[in-house]
């Protein structure tokens, strides 16, 4: 029994390695989003020469600085999106979404999360720390473009989860609504499902042991923290947006959290897309309909 313990804790400490540390480096996408390579490529030469500014928080301290690109709008309409990037990704692989909202006349925030890019940090988190940073980035937003600035919440995969996690903290009234695309209804619900399809592993006993390394690590237990139980709490209208053949984060959570949220609220299923493929499989329907809400809500 004791080669068995020792076993499952040497397990469950490179599980939490390979899912929790940082790496430096954005992994290759997905098989069937390849073919989207020159677009993606053509997206991020605009974000690189568009003209921007560079935003921190706490920047004179190496170990907790968060890096962000501001990207101001010509037209100057008193809007920003603030846009959460994905696992393991940072702010330049979002810069489609850039666009597009540039495109609708937004101003443009796009944070590294901590881990991740030019942030600090040694261990993602999965958006639950990252939420509290997206707070901040919402006050310094209104501190510096004014009280009168509207601000809408975007986020894709890890980024939809962090927003709708950010959906139930006391958001300043300047946050007007939010989408959430392809975001996981719970830390633990996402981990226990790769568990099971990526490594054929069951809940019992990793997901506990991860467990309490995060705790150690990060100061959390995986089943403590839920999007579904923030938007419960959330008061702001929602566009969740979600692939209908995504098997990574499974279509199943965006019906929960779709239900678990009272505020004004829709639901977008793009029925051939995969993770986070939405975007990529009808960017003119994908803009379209965010603009839609948009027209409704903001």
């Amino acid at each position: 029994m004791a080669a068995v313990a020792t076993g499952a804790l040497y397990v469950s400490h490179r599980l939490f390695n390979v899912a929790f540390k940082r790496v430096n480096y954005v992994p290759e996408t997905s098989a069937e989003k390849q073919k989207y390579a020159q677009q993606y490529y053509d997206y991020v030469d605009w974000f690189r020469k568009v003209p921007h500014e560079t935003w921190y928080l706490h920047q004179n301290d190496p170990a907790k600085r968060l890096v962000a690109t501001f990207i101001q709008h010509p037209d100057h309409l008193k809007k920003t999106v603030i846009i959460s990037h994905g696992y393991k990704g940072n702010r330049e692989t979002m810069a489609n979404y850039a666009q597009m909202f540039y495109n609708l006349g937004f101003n443009v925030l796009l944070p590294d999360d901590r881990a991740h890019g030019d942030s600090a940090g040694q261990y993602i988190n999965f958006g639950w720390l990252d939420r509290l940073d997206y707070m901040a980035w919402i006050n310094k937003l209104i501190d510096i473009k004014g009280e009168d600035e509207k601000i809408l919440l975007f986020g894709v995969s890890m980024g939809g989860a962090t927003m709708e996690m950010l959906s139930g903290e006391n958001l300043p009234t300047q946050v007007k609504a939010i989408i959430a695309d392809c975001g996981y209804s719970s830390i633990k619900e996402e981990m226990t499902y790769l568990l099971k399809e990526q490594y054929h592993l069951p809940e019992y006993p990793f997901e506990p042991m991860v467990s309490t390394i995060n705790r150690r690590r990060l100061g959390f237990y995986l089943g403590d923290v839920s999007a579904k139980e923030q938007l419960k709490r959330n008061r702001r209208p929602i566009l969740f947006i979600h692939g209908g053949k995504d098997t990574y984060v499974p279509v199943r959570m965006a019906y929960e959290n779709y239900h678990a949220t009272k505020a004004p609220k829709q639901l977008w299923i793009v029925k051939n897309a995969t993770h986070a493929e939405s975007f990529w499989y009808n960017p003119a329907a994908y803009q379209a309909r965010v603009a839609s809400f948009l027209k409704t809500y903001f």
